[in-house]
């Protein structure tokens, strides 16, 4: 996939270009289902799938005060829509510059003139250019005079999912309220987390002889606290674990940490990076009256999780 990111380098038009446009948050079925329809269409024009996203998320740049966390992050957004078949992603410094362009100027330089943009495929609430002045009715005028087609994609509707409608805003909910396996079959995969392990508090091993990889999180969404059966990608493999999320209440911390015990793993792994694949919470965070307790419910955390992740090891 060629990832473009300054539209300023696209020196010629894309051969008969069909794109979908959006933050692509979470890059959930929802946005799965947008790419297979500009797959399709392209495919019999003999033309090229592009997808458009923005980065920061527009959000984050219009409100100036607060945003909600990140499902996925721009890295792990990239390699979803790469996986999905898409041809290019163009990926739009987001300004308030770029916010002011008028739908029209946004449609006609920039997607007609710019990236030869033949067909785009829209959700039905699709907004677009300053305050939002643009909407698909409008984008159907521009077509029949700009000469593209505009395709408007369905709402999802999984029977698995006790939900209207799938959306970030809702995937973020079910995450945050701990409720990851719901999320996970909006997402069509398990929430994960990534980043370098670091230094935590030399507690997992030494003191209870359970070592413990700690992540720091940024800008990306945490799942409610508690203990979870989790599966840690590093260095290309998969391997089971139990994810702790919390402030380890029995040390009286009040440190938030993400640390996750990978089972029978001995690398060193310090400064490495891993991905952690939430599949199902355990049960909540809670104070134990001492260490023996406290390793005591871990080792059923262990065996629990071993029997709940089995099926994933086959």
């Amino acid at each position: 996939m060629q990832i473009i990111q300054d539209i300023e380098t696209i020196k010629e038009p894309f051969k008969s270009a069909v794109i979908t446009i959006g933050n692509f948050d979470g890059v959930h079925i929802g946005h799965q289902a947008l790419f297979h329809e500009v797959l399709e269409r392209a495919d019999a024009m003999d033309g090229t799938a592009i997808a458009m996203t923005f980065e920061p998320h527009p959000i984050r740049i219009i409100t100036r005060n607060g945003h909600p966390p990140l499902i996925t992050l721009y890295e792990q957004k990239t390699e979803l829509i790469e996986k999905a078949g898409i041809d290019v992603l163009i990926c739009i410094p987001f300004t308030m510059d770029f916010a002011a362009l008028s739908a029209r100027t946004f449609v006609e330089d920039i997607l007609v003139r710019r990236i030869g943009m033949k067909a785009i495929v829209v959700g039905q609430d699709y907004t677009f250019g300053n305050r939002r002045e643009g909407n698909v009715d409008l984008l159907k005028r521009y077509a029949d005079e700009l000469g593209f087609e505009v395709i408007v994609a369905d709402w999802i509707h999984p029977s698995n999912v006790d939900n209207n409608r799938i959306s970030s805003t809702a995937i973020r909910k079910l995450v945050m309220d701990g409720r990851i396996e719901k999320a996970g079959k909006m997402l069509g995969r398990n929430y994960q987390i990534r980043g370098t392990v670091a230094h935590g508090r030399d507690r997992g091993g030494r003191l209870l002889g359970i070592p413990t990889a700690n992540i720091n999180l940024h800008d990306e969404l945490s799942p409610r606290v508690g203990v979870y059966a989790v599966i840690v990608q590093y260095d290309g493999k998969r391997y089971p674990g139990v994810a702790n999320i919390g402030y380890s209440p029995t040390f009286d911390d009040h440190v938030f940490t993400v640390e996750a015990h990978i089972l029978d793993f001995k690398k060193d792994i310090y400064g490495q990076k891993i991905m952690v694949n939430f599949v199902r919470r355990l049960r909540d965070e809670k104070r134990f009256s001492g260490i023996s307790e406290l390793v005591e419910q871990i080792d059923l955390d262990i065996a629990k999780a071993r029997a709940i992740l089995a099926p994933h090891f086959k």
